[in-house]
C-alpha cells in the first residue's frame, strides 16, 4: 500500500493534474495498491482567506475576487474533460461555489469571521481539487472515488489547527478501506468534530493528511509529490549550489522542516515516525529523480552535516535582571505564561549565570509578548529584580543540522569563524545536547548572505568561491583575468576554489551580475550590457548583494575610488590593490582602513604597491611577526629608474636613455612622474608604515634627481630639451662613479625613523650592484639579518608581473577563508 500525496503547485494547472494523472496510472499499471491525498490549487488557501477579510469588512470586492477563483477551476475543468463530460462536473464544482457564497452572504452580514467560520471557507480549496480530479480520473476510465477527509479523520475544536483524535480516526480510516477497491481521492488539510464541524490541521496540512492515513493504513511508503527534487541541502532560491539529500533521518527531516525547509510540514512526520513508514519527497514535475527518503536511518555521507535551513522572520525577546540569578522558577513562570497564551517559542538560549534569557518568536506575536511580560512580571520589574524586557526584530535564525556532528569535531567551530570571517555577527545560539541542531540568531539583512557561506565551507560542492569585483579593465585588470581563466583548472582540481567575477567597472562603463559574468567575453558584456559607470554605485551594489567570500580589486591608480575602502571593508569586502594612494597618503587613513579590516576579520592586501609581484611587504610582515627587529631598509623601488641607471653608460646620452625607455613603455607619458621620485616616495613610506613607524608624507626626504629648469619645463619636448642641456651634470656622476668602481643606483633607505631618497653609487660588494634590465631590490638589514641583509630582488614593473601579484593576494584570502 502506498499513499501518495500532491502539493498546490503539483494540482495548480492543467499540465500539472495532466502530469500527477500519469504519476497515478503509472502506479496502477504496476500493480500498487494506492490513495491519494490532494493539496488545493497552488495559492487559493491564500485568495480564500483574502476573500473572507473582505468579506467580514463588507468589502463587495470579494465577489470579483471570488468569480476570479471560480473561474480558474471552470478553466481547468474545461482542459481536462472533453466537452460531452464537462457539464456533469462543472455543475458540481458550481455547487460548491455556490454553497461558499452562501457562507460568504452569512459571513457579510453577521459582520464577523471566527476561526471556525474560517476553517469552513478554507476547506472548500482542497474540496474543490480533489473533486475536479476525481472526476477526470472517472472520465479518463480509471475507478476513483471521492473521500472527504472530515468524515474519518476526527479532531478536537481548536480550529485553525486541531488536534486529531488518533484512535477514532484510525478506526474510521481502516473501516473505510477495509473493502475499497478504487483510487481512494482524498481531501488534505481538513477534518472535522466529532459533531462534524469542520476544521483544518494548519497551514501544510495536506501533509499531515498523507501521513495521517499513511500511518492509520500501515503503508508501506508515503509519497509527498512537490516541485522540488526532494530535500534540499539549503534554501534553493537563496543558495543556488544546493542539491537533494538522498536520504536522511527522521529526526534531521523534522530539525530542517521546523526552521524553515518548506517541502515538508514538520507534523506529518510524527504519525510515519511512530509507525517507522518511509517518506519520499518526489518532484511532480521530475518524476524519474529519486528525491528524498526520509526514514529511521540514513546513509552517512561524506559531509558533516546534512542541511542548511532557516527562519527569515524572527524576533528576539530579552528578559534581563540581576535579581534572576540562582532564583529558582523563573524560567517555568516565563515559559508557563508564553504557553498558557498560546505563544510558540522557536528558539531559547540562556546566559548561564541565569542573569538573561532570550528566546525567538513570530514577530507578529512580539507586542502581545511585551503586554503579557510587562504585566505577569511587574512587581519584578518594579523591585528592579526583572531590569528590562526587550524585543529585536529584523532578525533569522539559521538552524546547522546533521546526525554525523555527534561524530565530527568543530563543526561548532567552523560555524562561527565562517560567520565571522564574513562580517556576520552571532546575536544568540542554541545548541541541543543531542547535537543534530546549531542554531544561530543574525540579523536578517544577513540570511542569503550566510546560508551561501555557510552551505559553502560545510559542503564545498563547488570548493570555495570567492566573489570578485573588480575596477580598472586596463592593463593590470584584464590581465589578471587572462590569469585567472588560465589557471582555473588548476584552482578547481589543486586548490577546490572557484574564483567567480560578479562585478566589473572601468571609467566609462559597469556591470554586475550575481551568476558571475564570462571573464572570457567581459568586454563585450560590458559594452552590450553595462550601465554609465558610477564607483558610488557600483560599490552600493556590492554592499546590496552582500555574497560571502566577496573580493574588491581596485586594479587603478585612481585617487578617489579609495574614498571608499572604509566603507567596503566596513561591509565585510575584503580588498586586493596595487593602488598605492591609501597606503601612502595620511597614516590616519593608512591606519583607520587597517583597523577596518582587522576589526570586521577581512583582507586587506596591497602587495602590488611596493614591488609588483614581488613578495617585499609579505616577507617584511613575517619578519616582524616572529619577533625580528627591522634595523634599515634600502631599497631601489623604481623599475623606470632601475632600466635608466643600468643602461646609461659612458658615451651615451643621460637623455637618449630616457627616451628608449620612453619608448619602452617604461615612463609615465611624462616622465618627470619617475624621475621626480614621489612614487618612490609612496613605496619606501608604505615599508614604514608596515614596520611601525608613524610618517607622514612630507616627513620623506627627497634629494632631487632633476635640476629646476627640467622640472619646470612646460612641455614634455622642452623637458627633454632641458635634460639633454643638463646632460654633462650627468655625464660627470656616472664617471665618477666608475672611476671608484661603482655603479649609479636611486636608492630608498629607511633607518632611525627617517627617509631619504637619492642617487647613490654603490660599490662591488653591496647586494644593489650587480641589477640588470628594470629590476627592482629590496635590503632588509634586521637584528638576525646583521652581517648580511635579507634581499629580495626580481621584476617590479610590468603588468604580468603585478597582475600575478594581485593573483597571489587573492589566493591569500582563499586559504584565509578557507
Amino acid at each position: 500500500m502506498k499513499v501518495l500525496k500532491f502539493g498546490g503547485t503539483s494540482v495548480g494547472t492543467v499540465e500539472g493534474i495532466n502530469q500527477v494523472i500519469s504519476i497515478l496510472s503509472e502506479n496502477i499499471e504496476k500493480g500498487e495498491r494506492i490513495a491519494a491525498v490532494y493539496s488545493a490549487m497552488s495559492g487559493v488557501t491564500n485568495r480564500l482567506i483574502q476573500i473572507a477579510q473582505l468579506t467580514v469588512l463588507n468589502d463587495l470586492s470579494y465577489q470579483e475576487h471570488l468569480k476570479s477563483v471560480e473561474e480558474r477551476h471552470f478553466i481547468v475543468v474545461r482542459g481536462l474533460i472533453d466537452v460531452k463530460g464537462q457539464s456533469a462536473v462543472i455543475a458540481n464544482v458550481k455547487g460548491l461555489f455556490n454553497e461558499l457564497e452562501d457562507l460568504l452572504r452569512g459571513i457579510a452580514l453577521i459582520k464577523e469571521l471566527s476561526p471556525r467560520t474560517m476553517d469552513l471557507v478554507l476547506s472548500f480549496g482542497e474540496r474543490l481539487s480533489t473533486t475536479i480530479i476525481t472526476e477526470t480520473l472517472k472520465h479518463r476510465g480509471i475507478s476513483a472515488e471521492f473521500l472527504d477527509a472530515r468524515t474519518v479523520i476526527k479532531t478536537d475544536d481548536h480550529f485553525g489547527y486541531a488536534a486529531v483524535n488518533f484512535t477514532l480516526t484510525n478506526e474510521n480510516i481502516q473501516k473505510y478501506f477495509k473493502n475499497q477497491t478504487a483510487l481512494v481521492c482524498i481531501t488534505g488539510f481538513i477534518g472535522s468534530t466529532i459533531d462534524g464541524v469542520t476544521t483544518t490541521l494548519g497551514r501544510g496540512g495536506s501533509d499531515y493528511s498523507g501521513s495521517i492515513f499513511g500511518a492509520a493504513l500501515q503503508a508501506d511508503v508515503i509519497e509527498i509529490w512537490t516541485d522540488v527534487d526532494g530535500m534540499l541541502t539549503a534554501d534553493p532560491r537563496k543558495v543556488k549550489s544546493a542539491f537533494t539529500i538522498p536520504t536522511i533521518t527522521y529526526a534531521e527531516a523534522m530539525e530542517l522542516s521546523h526552521f524553515g525547509a518548506k517541502v515538508i510540514y514538520p507534523p506529518s512526520l510524527t504519525p510515519a515516525f511512530l509507525k517507522q513508514i518511509p517518506i519520499k519527497i518526489l518532484n511532480t514535475f521530475n518524476p524519474i529523480h529519486p528525491g528524498t527518503t526520509i526514514h529511521k536511518t540514513a546513509e552517512r555521507t561524506q559531509y558533516s552535516i546534512t542541511g542548511v535551513s532557516s527562519i527569515d522572520d524572527i524576533a528576539l525577546v530579552n528578559v534581563a535582571g540581576s535579581g534572576m540569578l540562582g532564583v529558582a522558577g523563573v524560567s517555568a513562570k516565563l515559559f508557563s505564561i508564553l504557553a498558557k497564551n498560546k505563544i510558540s517559542v522557536i528558539l531559547i538560549s540562556q546566559a548561564s549565570s541565569e542573569h538573561s534569557i532570550c528566546f525567538a518568536i513570530d514577530p507578529k506575536s512580539a507586542e502581545k509578548v511585551r503586554e503579557i511580560l510587562d504585566e505577569a512580571f511587574k512587581v519584578e520589574l518594579e523591585n528592579g529584580d526583572v531590569e528590562s524586557v526587550s524585543i529585536e526584530r529584523n532578525l533569522s535564525i539559521i538552524a546547522i543540522v546533521g546526525e554525523g556532528m555527534k561524530a565530527s569535531t568543530g563543526t561548532s567551530g567552523k560555524v562561527f569563524t565562517v560567520l565571522g570571517r564574513n562580517g556576520i555577527n552571532v546575536i544568540a545560539t542554541a545548541q541541543g545536547s543531542s547535537e543534530l541542531n546549531i542554531s544561530v540568531v543574525i540579523n536578517k539583512k544577513n540570511i542569503a548572505k550566510a546560508l551561501n557561506a555557510l552551505h559553502g565551507s560545510f559542503f564545498e560542492n563547488n570548493g570555495q568561491v570567492l566573489n570578485l569585483y573588480l575596477v580598472g579593465g586596463g592593463l593590470i585588470g584584464s590581465t589578471l583575468l587572462q590569469q585567472i581563466y588560465q589557471q582555473r583548472a588548476y584552482l578547481s582540481e589543486r586548490k577546490n576554489t572557484t574564483l567567480r567575477l560578479i562585478g566589473i567597472a572601468n571609467s566609462k562603463r559597469m556591470l554586475i551580475n550575481e551568476d558571475g559574468i564570462d571573464i572570457t567575453n567581459w568586454r563585450n558584456l560590458l559594452a552590450e550590457n553595462g550601465e554609465i559607470s558610477n564607483i558610488g554605485s557600483f560599490v552600493s551594489e556590492i554592499q546590496n548583494l552582500n555574497l560571502p567570500n566577496s573580493v574588491f580589486l581596485d586594479c587603478t591608480a585612481n585617487k578617489d575610488i579609495v574614498h571608499h575602502y572604509y566603507s567596503l571593508l566596513n561591509s565585510s569586502v575584503s580588498i586586493v590593490t596595487p593602488n598605492k594612494v591609501a597606503n601612502s597618503s595620511s597614516y590616519e587613513q593608512y591606519f583607520t582602513l587597517q583597523r577596518a579590516a582587522q576589526n570586521k576579520g577581512v583582507k586587506f592586501l596591497y602587495e602590488t604597491n611596493v614591488g609588483a609581484g614581488l613578495p617585499i611587504i609579505n616577507t617584511l610582515q613575517a619578519l616582524i611577526a616572529s619577533g625580528d627587529q627591522i634595523v634599515k631598509i634600502e631599497a631601489v623601488l623604481s623599475g623606470t629608474l632601475s632600466f635608466l641607471f643600468n643602461n646609461f653608460k659612458v658615451g651615451e646620452k643621460f637623455v637618449d636613455v630616457l627616451k628608449e625607455a620612453k619608448e619602452k613603455g617604461f615612463t609615465e607619458p611624462d616622465p618627470r612622474d619617475d624621475l621626480s621620485g614621489m612614487d618612490v616616495a609612496r613605496k619606501i613610506l608604505i615599508l614604514s608604515r608596515e614596520v611601525g613607524m608613524k610618517l607622514e608624507p612630507e616627513d620623506v626626504v627627497i634629494k632631487n634627481l632633476l635640476n629646476d629648469e627640467c622640472l619646470n619645463a612646460p612641455s614634455v619636448e622642452t623637458f627633454f630639451e632641458a635634460l639633454e642641456a643638463d646632460n654633462a651634470r650627468f655625464e660627470k656622476l656616472l664617471l665618477e662613479a666608475e672611476a671608484k668602481d661603482e655603479v649609479l643606483r636611486y636608492i630608498a633607505s629607511l633607518e632611525n625613523d627617517k627617509i631619504s631618497i637619492e642617487l647613490k653609487t654603490v660599490g662591488r660588494n653591496h647586494s644593489f650592484f650587480n641589477l640588470s634590465g628594470s629590476e627592482n631590490i629590496v635590503a632588509f638589514t634586521t637584528e638576525r639579518y646583521k652581517t648580511y641583509p635579507l634581499v629580495i630582488k626580481g621584476p617590479g614593473a610590468g603588468a604580468e608581473v603585478t597582475a600575478s601579484g594581485v593573483f597571489a593576494d587573492i589566493m591569500n584570502i582563499s586559504s584565509f577563508l578557507g
